[in-house]
């Protein structure tokens, strides 16, 4: 039997932990919440209590941690995590390290949710892959013949935040013309709220009771797949720009799948996957590019993070005993 790994994903609202194997099986789980108002301190020992708490007792080889934000691979740094207060300069391998015996390794949420859909989900086979989530913000990850492309301190990947539309406007500190401010689910329905602001007509915004700052994407998704018209163009259009997104990836990356999660994704793919290759066909190079490439869902669902953790932490165990 293989050696157990403790997998952590530290969210916004969760703290979840597994116990596996290295090949993905799930031995035990518990999640509580993250309590981010409290500080990293407090949000630390949760940590080291979840993980107690999967182990019952269980010895462990190696603990992987994904958090929410950059951080540095190579030291355990979270740079900062804007979803959990007070979270700059958090050496997650110290302050885990103090309380286990077994070496922690730290990684981006985005990048070990690639590495997961890479080894046990819908990018197994596949040598070059990227994994795109669409969701509230975007979040991507890298691999490149096998490995997570991380850069020189673990920044790379970061493509929700590339320019897609540099005529945008800004709103406040949104920087709307990114990849993530014209395609993740709130900027799909700020879109959507300033057309109707100017008259649009749309069942989403009788759903919202006329309110128009009620309109959200779950609002928009429901009317366009009752056939409303404004709210379908709202995904088409958004599928455009992520296929210019995607097609931006393809001429850097020249991946042979990409792999899409997220929550936007998942309820409203049919409503924009045609818009996504129409964009990629009409934007591409050359046909080379996108002829045998394969755009499939994320397989893995909300256990992506989780396996991420513990497939960062079985490679850093095994470079360390090949050293």
């Amino acid at each position: 039997m293989s050696e157990l790994i403790v997998g952590v994903d530290l969210g916004g609202t969760q703290v979840r932990a597994v116990v596996a194997h290295a090949d993905g099986e799930i031995v035990a789980r518990h999640a509580t919440r993250t309590n981010a108002q409290e500080g990293p301190q407090a949000v630390l020992a949760r940590i080291a209590r979840e993980i107690g708490h999967v182990l019952q007792g269980r010895s462990v080889a190696a603990i992987g941690v994904g958090a929410p934000g950059p951080t540095d691979p190579s030291t355990g740094l979270v740079l900062v995590a804007h979803n959990l207060p007070g979270w700059r300069n958090v050496n997650l391998c110290d302050e885990l390290g103090e309380h286990f015996d077994a070496p922690v390794f730290v990684g981006n949420d985005a990048n070990l949710a690639a590495l997961a859909e890479h080894r046990y989900g819908a990018g197994r086979g596949c040598g070059h892959m990227i994994y795109l989530t669409v969701s509230t913000g975007i979040g991507a990850g890298v691999i490149v013949e096998n490995r997570m492309l991380l850069g020189v301190r673990g920044l790379a990947a970061e493509l929700g935040h590339t320019t897609i539309d540099a005529q945008a406007e800004q709103h406040g500190d949104n920087v709307v013309g990114t990849l993530e401010g014209l395609t993740s689910g709130p900027n799909i329905a700020r879109r959507a709220q300033e057309a109707l602001a100017l008259g649009a007509k749309s069942l989403a915004l009788e759903a919202a009771g006329g309110q128009i700052s009620a309109v959200s994407p779950e609002l928009l998704n429901r009317a366009a797949h009752a056939g409303d018209t404004f709210a379908r163009e709202q995904f088409r259009e958004s599928g455009r720009y992520l296929g210019i997104g995607i097609t931006n990836m393809l001429h850097t990356f020249n991946p042979e799948r990409i792999v899409i999660g997220g929550s936007v994704w998942l309820h409203a793919r049919n409503l924009m996957i045609d818009s996504v290759w129409e964009t990629i066909r009409a934007r591409a190079e050359s046909p080379e590019y996108w002829q045998e490439l394969q755009i499939l869902d994320a397989a893995l669902g909300e256990d992506v993070g989780l396996l991420g953790a513990v497939a960062v932490a079985a490679d850093g165990l095994q470079q360390r005993n090949h050293k």
